[in-house]
């Protein structure tokens, strides 16, 4: 039998291998820390000791969490000096509290301003599709996707504030989930937007995201799967589904012709408040002005340490008036409360994560226009949830073979439990139909 020790050491093994992805996925590794944790895990199993709900789960988070005894750098050289954190972020107290394994923090765009994931101070990992080409793994979760993707880890840990989990897990084929924002305490992490600011798991299946949630919200109710004849799901026709990738739209066609085969009932709707959040962020969003509340004073003073990319988009924040901002909030709100009435007869809302398909990296990193408004695009979806204040999950639905591809199922404010129990249903059936080889 394999140990936990064995398995953690292949991990870093499989990590510092050059010819992979590792170095670019972590900025940091703990593995003196790690190899003495799985050796607790033996130990616990050898002498008959009660297990933790993780014992023993090789986890990844994100560089943006506290680490007692190290600076929390958020992907980004501005803070190499930054003094040591004094002590670990609540999620990852509450891992390992669990028994959970924490191997590394994980590259990101840097301060988490960004949906594609490059980062120009340690650089980006590819997304594990189509490597000859090189594509994009999505971010501000960028490393958290490729580590679970490549199988260096079992489950990652990430934030979203528009998006930053649900792209990545999409652009990378795995699973990922964004809590209702007051579910997870964010103590510890370094915000971009704290209005918005969600945590939650990157995996590679519905059960593992769910067995995350309840550690780190400590939300331990029980889920099932429930029958497919049970689950009535709306199909939004306003936004979502507009401009798709032919590779996104057959995906979609065939995830929505499987579900219904299967006895889930769908029903199209309008949503059409999807299209008056995408008016109301046209002009900023909460990550352009809470985000340079927060960085003003190190524009002003260490602008050269940030990639220029990033400090030009929070330099934005700067222009914004507190009125406009004002006005930002009381749409938010009105929006709520509208659209809490629109699918109460729903479990939950089906629509593609992102429209369209990892872009390639290169024409990225060479033309600012274009990574701007790329990154941009691609939150347009996922970043609905956020806004609405409500839980997302992102399950892959492409076919072995062709690019991945996510479908979100959107659940309400604090129904975060019962989303994942139609998701595992969901998953279940897409892998039957689609994804199994």
């Amino acid at each position: 039998m394999t140990t936990t020790c064995q398995l953690t050491r292949d991990a870093f093994e499989y990590i510092r291998d050059p010819r992979g992805e590792g170095p670019r996925t972590f900025i940091r590794l703990f593995e003196k820390e790690a190899l003495a944790a799985a050796a607790a895990s033996d130990l616990r199993r050898q002498v008959g000791c009660p297990l933790g709900s993780l014992d023993g789960l090789l986890i990844s988070i994100k560089d943006l969490f506290d680490v007692a005894g190290v600076p929390t750098l958020a992907g980004s050289k501005l803070r190499l000096d930054a003094p040591p954190a004094i002590c670990d972020a609540v999620v990852v107290s509450r891992l390992k509290a669990a028994g959970a394994i924490i191997i590394g923090t994980t590259n990101m765009t840097e301060f988490a301003m960004g949906a594609l994931g490059t980062n120009a101070h340690y650089g980006t990992p590819l997304n594990p599709f189509d490597r000859e080409v090189g594509r994009v793994p999505g971010g501000s979760s960028s490393g958290s996707a490729v580590s679970v993707a490549e199988g260096m880890v079992t489950a990652s840990i990430g934030t979203d504030t528009a998006g930053s989990i649900q792209v990545p897990a999409a652009f990378c084929g795995v699973v990922g989930f964004k809590p209702t924002a007051s579910r997870v305490p964010r103590d510890g992490v370094i915000p971009l937007a704290p209005s918005v600011d969600s945590i939650g798991p990157l995996a590679r299946s519905v059960e593992c995201c769910a067995a995350i949630d309840a550690v780190i919200a400590q939300d331990e109710r029980n889920i099932a799967a429930p029958p497919p004849h049970w689950i009535r799901l709306g199909v939004p026709t306003t936004v979502v589904q507009d401009d798709m990738d032919e590779a996104v739209a057959n995906a979609f066609a065939r995830a929505l012709a499987a579900l219904s085969q299967a006895g889930v009932q769908l029903v199209d709707m309008p949503c059409v408040e999807f299209a008056e959040v995408t008016r109301v962020l046209e002009g900023f969003g909460f990550s352009v002005v809470e985000g340079y509340a927060y960085h003003r004073e190190f524009l002003e003073s260490r602008k050269s340490d940030y990639d220029p990319l990033i400090a030009a988009r929070f330099e934005r924040g700067a222009r914004i008036l507190a009125a406009d901002y004002i006005e930002l909030l009381n749409a938010r709100v009105d929006l709520i409360q509208r659209f809490d009435k629109v699918d109460r007869t729903m479990d939950a809302l089906i629509m593609p994560t992102v429209h369209r398909i990892a872009p390639p990296l290169g024409p990225i990193l060479s033309d600012e226009n274009l990574w701007l408004s790329t990154s941009l695009q691609v939150i347009r979806n996922p970043g609905l949830s956020n806004f609405l204040d409500r839980c997302a999950l992102t399950i892959p639905c492409h076919a072995m073979g062709e690019p991945p591809v996510g479908i979100t199922l959107m659940g309400r404010h604090m129904e975060d439990r019962d989303l994942l129990s139609v998701g595992m249903t969901v998953q279940n059936i897409l892998h039957k139909a689609i994804r199994a080889p």
